[in-house]
């Protein structure tokens, strides 16, 4: 639509299916640039894109001439088609249901860019599931701790 002018930056988390641990650093940056690639397709910035071997953080300046959802379907889908596709990882490769979207101001567009790229030493103190709740709280979502994430030793239940 003409004369619309947006500022909405995002921060997608999502986790491999059953928190497993299947990102290896051998080709987590072909996956990045992947992911990157598709979220430019879609005319949204990338900001920031990093995470850890069971879980992934997406910054982005959001154009909401797409549906959030969409995007996140679309990321998801054919990043678990291009790792198992190209054998990137040596077990089958699935996202988990589900992802957290967090807004920010642009004044705090640094911050969570730093936060972001500092993935590996913040989680030497604190784990992913203590990371995302932490996050839900802040934002003050609503949440079933049931329905968070498929955690490993929930799987075999």
């Amino acid at each position: 639509m003409a004369n619309t002018y947006t500022q909405l930056d995002i921060q997608l988390v999502f986790a491999v299916k059953g928190r497993e641990s299947l990102i290896e650093k051998s080709w987590k940056e072909e996956l990045y640039r992947y992911i990157t690639s598709i979220v430019q397709n879609h005319n949204h910035k990338l900001l920031a894109i990093n995470g850890m071997p069971d879980h992934i953080h997406i910054f982005i300046g959001y154009n909401p001439a797409q549906l959030l959802p969409k995007l996140v379907e679309e990321i998801k889908t054919s990043s678990n088609k291009h790792i198992n596709t190209n054998r990137l990882s040596r077990f089958p490769f699935s996202w988990q249901a589900g992802y957290g979207a967090f807004s920010y101001s642009r004044s705090q567009r640094a911050d969570v860019i730093r936060y972001i790229d500092r993935q590996e030493e913040h989680h030497r103190r604190k784990s992913f599931g203590d990371e995302y709740r932490l996050m839900l709280q802040k934002f003050e979502v609503d949440y079933k701790e049931a329905y968070l994430f498929e955690f490993l030793e929930n799987v075999a239940e």
